[in-house]
């Protein structure tokens, strides 16, 4: 950037991911948050197996053993929960709501650790103390005055299996399905999708199996960030010869060239290792029209020349080949390339590399799912998979990237609102209520619920799911017309602040402190983004000697709520076992869950796929026809930019460790739009020209106004910026519609100038 304008924090930033600049943020953070006594104990129980799990990312520990593995990001979140700040009742007395709201979303958390229960006083317009029995006693008395639909139930990924099992168990009893879920943000087109082709709404792979695939294809996700410890098995990968393929519009510096931390050949002479054998920047949302070249190349090659596809797989796992290969023949090369941004040329090179495979992994992340047409993106990933019998052998299979470390989890113990008619059967039997039928609320329909005011109340366990949401405009608005909300989390964030008429917040217990109940320490369990289950146990003091823990919350709740309850919240309380035991009963795959978690590094959910067992309708995996390519022909404009949600490296979801995001070259700022220098040259613009943004979507207009615009190397047609930031420019309405996940990586948009724009 020597010959452009300087534009304050923002600068090259030329390392690696990883290395030095790794330990030296990790170094920084516990300096920051901890004392220096206490940091390195907590962080060496991280993934041991008499510790605690990662409260950051979903990725697997190495051999399903819990080995330790350096990860900044991991140890951002453990320092981060296990700071010394915290965030007292004298601290409210002093700050009123608004006040507060003023504050931005990473000085709020940055505040430290919640300390006492607390509700809302609106005459003052603080947070004021309050007895757990007091506020239990006060929200069942809410509750039991409303229809239980008119109640949302919505959980955090980072809750426990025993802690989401009560809270539907709760919920159900109580009498509604509406199960608001982070998941239905982020994988649930993978939920929906899957399912449909292959029967489960999983990932196939194991870690094991990256150690013998032949080649990795590595779309819509930037590990360095997201799921660091993921760049150890890339980084393996790459140093034995497997060609990594990446399709993603910004190039990612952990995707370039990385250096581990824990190599100390590579530390010592400060070198790195290549990542992306193959870098192809689609553009947002083009995806779809990436995946059927490569397919179309694929049936090309094989009528030239046969013997490329898996013909007898084919035959005998899948239905549905013949209608997939007529429109891949019917779909022209011109529009795939017009729509993907990617060349015929580029696109045919992956299908030989493809075709040439014996075992091939898929990874995606939410760049492929948080589309209009996120479940297709997912469905054609299969496709691809399926034509090369990519499925069921090892070193092959989907690999979908979870984000918290237990949102799988949440969904296997039945945070959803769509349940079986299986599960609710067992749930009758065995807990002896008759639990809802009707589906519930999704996220986005829960929001709306609310915006439209028939949903009256918002219990929240974990997470911060206004500022998770589109369109702050109408989220922000809608949580202060309910007539009782309840936050459950260790940190403050803003959707606490967002107070109706009777708000309590809860504060609990983290993933690293001890949980001590009747009959002693309690290990609660997670599943990972590979379905291992596993245990864990914290080890450090509580922040506050008034912390409970997330299952005794909810069952206090529950008690308080349903006096003549059939659930036995007490004696689940005092035994987490007895909660698995429950799960046990009620959810296939975790027959002596108790007996099994025992074992250093738990056990792997039943997986039918791996079999080739295929659990659908027609007991086959099924190919999928993806008609057109394009996600939203209502919108037409020749200025027309999509627009993604991104990240910073400072980042996981909404918690903001820091303002830089270092391998972007930002520092001490998120207010920036990343563009592609001839978009901007287009527009008559320069970097570090102030920009507004608006959306072109149907509807009303949403505007994002004073960015400061810079060159990125971005796919053209395609710009980003910070999430939740631009979550503004994302409208309630505009989503995937098979699984309602909002669509924030390909917004419409138009970027105009500041100065002329009105």
């Amino acid at each position: 950037m020597a010959n452009k304008r300087k534009v304050p924090g923002v600068r090259n930033y030329n390392g690696p991911a990883g290395g030095w600049g790794a330990l030296k943020a990790t170094a920084t953070a516990v300096r920051e948050q901890m004392d220096t006594f206490k940091a390195p104990m907590a962080l060496l129980r991280t993934n041991q197996p008499d510790g605690f799990d990662c409260p950051g990312c979903a990725w697997p520990d190495k051999e399903h053993k819990s080995t330790f593995q350096f990860c900044e990001n991991g140890a951002k979140a453990v320092t981060w929960e296990a700071t010394n700040k915290r965030v007292t009742p004298e601290f409210f007395a002093g700050h009123p709501v608004s006040t507060l709201l003023q504050r931005s979303d990473y000085e709020l958390e940055d505040l430290g650790r919640l300390t006492h229960p607390m509700r809302y006083d609106s005459a003052s317009d603080t947070y004021q103390p309050v007895s757990w029995d007091d506020a239990f006693a006060r929200i069942g008395e809410i509750l039991r005055s409303l229809d239980p639909e008119a109640v949302e139930f919505y959980t955090s990924g980072r809750a426990s299996n025993e802690a989401a099992y009560l809270f539907q168990l709760f919920a159900r009893e109580f009498g509604t399905n509406n199960f608001p879920d982070c998941s239905n943000m982020c994988h649930e087109p993978t939920s929906v999708g899957l399912p449909r082709s292959i029967g489960i709404g999983k990932g196939t792979v194991s870690l094991d199996d990256f150690d013998h695939c032949e080649m990795i294809i590595a779309m819509g996700h930037n590990p360095g960030t997201n799921h660091p410890r993921m760049m150890g098995v890339l980084h393996e990968a790459s140093r034995r010869g497997v060609p990594i393929v990446v399709f993603n519009p910004l190039r990612e510096r952990a995707l370039e060239r990385f250096a581990d931390p824990q190599n100390m050949l590579e530390m010592a002479t400060y070198r790195s290792t290549p990542i992306a054998s193959s870098y192809f920047q689609v553009k947002a949302g083009g995806d779809a029209a990436a995946l059927k070249g490569i397919m179309k190349s694929l049936l090309e090659m094989q009528e030239a020349c046969g013997d490329i596809l898996d013909n007898d797989f084919i035959a005998e796992h899948t239905n549905g080949f013949e209608a997939l290969a007529a429109d891949l023949a019917a779909t022209q090369w011109q529009d795939i390339v017009r729509e993907s941004g990617i060349s015929q040329g580029d696109l045919e090179a992956v299908a030989a590399a493809y075709a040439k495979s014996n075992a091939t992994i898929i990874t995606y992340g939410m760049g492929i799912t948080q589309h209009n047409e996120g479940t297709a993106n997912v469905r054609l990933i299969c496709d691809l998979l399926l034509l090369k019998g990519n499925m069921g052998k090892e070193g092959a299979g989907i690999c979908p990237l979870r984000g918290h470390s237990n949102v799988q989890g949440n969904r296997t113990v039945g945070i959803t609102e769509k349940p079986s008619a299986d599960f609710l059967g067992k749930l009758k039997d065995v807990l002896g209520f008759t639990p809802p039928t009707k589906h519930g609320h999704d996220a986005v329909r829960a929001m709306q619920a609310m915006v439209a005011g028939d949903a009256k109340a918002l219990i929240c366990l974990g997470g911060n799911f206004a500022v998770a949401l589109p369109d702050p405009g109408q989220c922000f608005a809608a949580m202060g017309k309910l007539d009782l909300s309840v936050h459950i989390g260790t940190k403050l964030n803003r959707s606490h602040l967002l107070v109706g008429k009777e708000t309590f917040l809860f504060p609990c217990l983290g993933r690293t402190e001890q949980d001590i109940q009747a009959m002693g320490p309690q290990a609660i369990t997670v599943e990972d983004s590979m379905s291992m289950v596993h245990a864990s146990m914290g080890k450090l003091k509580p922040a506050s000697g008034e912390l409970r823990s997330e299952p005794a919350i909810v069952a206090g709740m529950a008690n308080a709520t349903m006096p003549a309850s059939k659930v036995a919240w007490t004696k689940l309380i005092a035994d987490y076992g007895q909660i698995r035991e429950l799960i046990a009963k009620t959810i296939p795959g975790f027959e002596d869950f108790n007996a099994r978690i025992a074992k250093p590094g738990g056990f792997r959910l039943p997986l039918p796929p791996t079999e080739r067992k295929w659990t659908t309708p027609s007991g086959k995996a099924e190919f999928y026809v993806f008609p057109g390519l394009h996600e939203d022909k209502q919108v037409h404009s020749d200025d027309m930019l999509r627009l993604i949600t991104i990240r910073s490296h400072d980042q996981y979801n909404t918690t903001i460790y820091a303002m830089d995001d270092r391998y972007r070259g930002v520092f001490g700022r998120r207010d920036v739009l990343f563009m592609n220098p001839a978009d901007m040259e287009a527009r008559g613009l320069a970097h570090g020209d102030k920009v507004d943004i608006e959306t072109l979507t149907p509807g009303r207009k949403l505007r994002y106004e004073k960015l400061t615009a810079i060159e990125f190397n971005i796919a053209p047609g395609s710009v980003a910026a910070y999430y939740p930031e631009a979550n503004r420019l994302v409208p309630l309405d505009y989503m995937d519609q098979d699984s309602g996940t909002p669509s924030y990586k390909s917004v419409p948009v138009k970027v105009l100038s500041s100065e002329t724009s009105q």
